[in-house]
């Protein structure tokens, strides 16, 4: 896991988010299993476009239930306009209305850890911003190439209004 620092990252853009629901694949992960992000994005990418209730054409990355040790849980999903017909396996988040900082990841996905690591130990002891108690996720529009991981992706970070 690259816990190594950007020397360049972008100042964040700060805005509000409309509730929203996402469903998808989910598990528990820890800073040691994180490496197995990547295959379940792997698992889900058959669903994208599949799924009932689908909206847009976004697909998310959210961490929720973060615990002091480091677990927390991930779900690869997609927003949807209810939860009701889902597959059974599919984790379900509602996402709050809520201020965020929202940092650019330009570079390929493979050095996302970097970008994560930057914001977390260096830009938000710095920024005076105290985190809130919501979702945390990436967002990959539909510049975001999944077949070779360019196109970049936005990393929006709950903060205190």
């Amino acid at each position: 896991m690259d816990q190594s620092f950007l020397t360049n990252l972008e100042p964040p853009c700060f805005e509000t988010s409309r509730p929203f629901l996402i469903a998808g694949l989910g598990e528990r992960y820890s800073c040691e299993t994180s490496a197995g992000i990547p295959m379940q994005w792997q698992r889900f990418g058959p669903y994208i476009g599949n799924i009932p209730g689908e909206v847009g054409d976004i697909a998310y990355g959210v961490c929720v239930n973060g615990d002091d040790a480091g677990n927390f849980d991930y779900i690869a999903g997609v927003e949807v306009s209810d939860f009701s017909d889902l597959p059974k396996e599919f984790f379900r988040v509602r996402v709050p209305a809520q201020k965020y900082a929202v940092f650019a990841h330009r570079e390929h996905i493979s050095t996302i850890r970097r970008t994560v690591n930057t914001i977390w130990n260096k830009w938000l002891p710095a920024s005076g911003h105290e985190i809130a108690d919501a979702p945390e996720f990436e967002r990959y529009g539909p510049e975001f190439d999944p077949r070779n991981g360019n196109g970049g992706l936005e990393i929006w970070i709950p903060v205190k209004a």
